[in-house]
């Protein structure tokens, strides 16, 4: 799903009109619509809802949601920050047909009475103040307003945006921010839908009638939803058999940090390959087998500090593993000793098939970039920042700082999939594709979450050798999406790397039935 500016946002509103026919009426009737139904669906218990609207077309989209909710039964009622007069246009029109009077807000007198009183009495609050048309700062009456609602109990639904929040911003947002508990906003999401951190609960795409052929991006950037990665989700045919859906290899593990690829090996399961893998050092491979039954294991020559030694490559060694399998991926819990490093860079050199490197394989092509520019094959690198940073001679502010074109520069100079993690991780194509996940939280910063990554991208590669680049998206969003659920039951504090295994059956099954739905989550 693309992510468009304010600007284009208004640029695909007007050309819908001109060229497809929907008029400025009707896209306000329909997200009007399409908010009373998301405040429904969302907060089914709340009976009275006070909706509290701008002089602008935010607050037109809210007095639409408002008689909606009015027809469905909802105790409701509307308080306008503005003489009726002020209303303009779709706006005005659509506050002709309410069906209710409304609390005006005019001075600091009615906010400290009738605002209070009607916020104070609902079970929901709709905010229709300012829309993401609105350039910050906010003053005078509407700035006090926010902080009125923001002094309240009841959920707040975000009409568009939160009230004060700069739609084109891709920084987490402070400021004089109305709070909310979800977002509903339409056609497509602005930068700060995805980067502003503006809600703790869900953020929804509504279609309302501008065709795909009208929603253009300048910023050439999307955000994976499940709607993109449907195919990958559908039911198997009944004759299915194992040899169907691919065979992962995870090569990595070493003394101490066996856990490691056998959770990239569990993970690839989870993600419905039919095999995975794990070939590890000698040593460690009972600690391996015994972490699941269902995985295979093959034992590598190791070095004297226990990791994978290069000898290990000897005899074919690397044509025999790579056998019958559909994806490699290589990294977690490897060890940085310099013999692994040898034997990471000779098996990248030599591979032939779909590789996917994490972790400490990263960290071999620190100052060798071009021996990972010899891989003829599919590549994907899946850095935190620190190993990014390792990797281009950055400092990880700088990364930090253009996360976008950082991942993008690397992908087109190294022709590989960049798949840099952190809040937000960004996807990068060769291509110049770039894509944003909008699920995972701050829990799932804890070891072993990103050998659960690398488990679920060769898993999907293995099913889907021909998608790779949908499979990768597939990975990405399903891992965060897991890390959701298993925050949402657990808690952030006590999550921890095998909750991600336990949950992402749950975020399948959450993605297959959202990817129909009209209102898209984008988180």
């Amino acid at each position: 799903m693309k992510i468009t500016t304010a600007e284009e946002m208004r640029t695909i509103d007007r050309v819908t009109g001109e060229r497809f026919g929907v008029n400025s009426l009707g896209l306000m009737e329909n997200a009007g619509t399409a908010a009373a139904a998301f405040a429904r669906e969302q907060f089914p218990q709340a009976m009275r809802i006070s909706v509290l609207c701008g002089k602008g077309n935010n607050g037109g989209d809210g007095l639409v949601a408002a008689r909606k909710l009015h027809q469905a039964g909802k105790v409701v009622e509307v308080l306008l920050l503005a003489d009726p007069s002020e209303l303009k246009g779709d706006a005005a029109n659509m506050f002709s047909r309410l069906p209710m009077r409304p609390v005006v807000i005019r001075s600091e007198h009615d906010l400290e009475n009738e605002l209070t009183r009607g916020l104070g009495n609902a079970d929901l609050i709709l905010d229709a103040v300012l829309g993401t048309g609105f350039r910050p700062p906010v003053t005078g009456l509407i700035a006090h307003a926010i902080e009125a609602l923001n002094k309240t109990t009841a959920p707040v639904l975000a009409i568009d945006i939160p009230s004060g929040a700069s739609s084109d911003s891709m920084s987490l947002q402070s400021g004089t921010i109305a709070r909310s508990d979800a977002v509903i906003t339409f056609t497509a999401p602005r930068p700060a839908h995805v980067f502003g951190g503006l809600t703790r609960g869900p953020v929804a795409v509504a279609a309302i009638g501008s065709p795909d052929e009208a929603i253009n991006s300048a910023l050439k950037l999307e955000v994976i939803t499940a709607r993109e990665i449907a195919s990958l989700l559908a039911a198997r045919p009944l004759d299915s058999n194992k040899g169907r859906f691919g065979h992962a290899l995870i090569i990595g593990g070493s003394v101490g940090k066996a856990g490691a690829a056998a959770m990239s090996g569990m993970a690839a399961l989870r993600a419905g390959a039919g095999l995975s893998t794990v070939a590890t050092a000698r040593s460690v491979l009972s600690t391996v087998a015994s972490f699941a039954p269902e995985l295979m294991t093959e034992a590598l020559d190791e070095t004297l500090a226990g990791s994978i030694a290069l000898a290990s490559l000897q005899n074919e060694r690397i044509v025999k593993l790579s056998a019958g399998k559909n994806v490699i991926a290589v990294g977690p819990g490897i060890s940085r000793d310099a013999d692994t490093v040898h034997f990471v860079r000779v098996l990248c050199k030599r591979s032939t098939l779909p590789l996917v490197l994490d972790a400490d394989a990263l960290n071999a092509f620190e100052g060798k970039l071009g021996e990972l520019d010899e891989s003829a094959r599919p590549l994907v690198i899946t850095p935190h920042p620190g190993e990014m940073a390792r990797l281009t001679a950055l400092t990880i502010p700088q990364i930090q700082q253009d996360r976008l074109g950082t991942a993008r520069k690397f992908a087109a100079a190294h022709k590989c999939t960049v798949v840099l993690k952190g809040f937000r991780t960004v996807v990068a194509f060769p291509d110049g594709r770039t894509w944003v996940n909008p699920t995972g939280n701050a829990g799932m910063a804890t070891g072993g979450t990103g050998d659960i990554l690398t488990g679920i991208i060769a898993g999907l590669i293995a099913q889907f050798p021909k998608q790779l680049d949908d499979a990768v998206l597939a990975a990405v969003y399903l891992h965060g999406a897991a890390g959701d659920i298993a925050r949402d039951t657990l808690g952030e504090q006590p999550l921890i790397a095998t909750d991600l295994l336990r949950y992402l059956p749950e975020a399948i099954f959450r993605a297959r039935s959202w990817a129909g739905a009209k209102i898209q989550r984008i988180s």
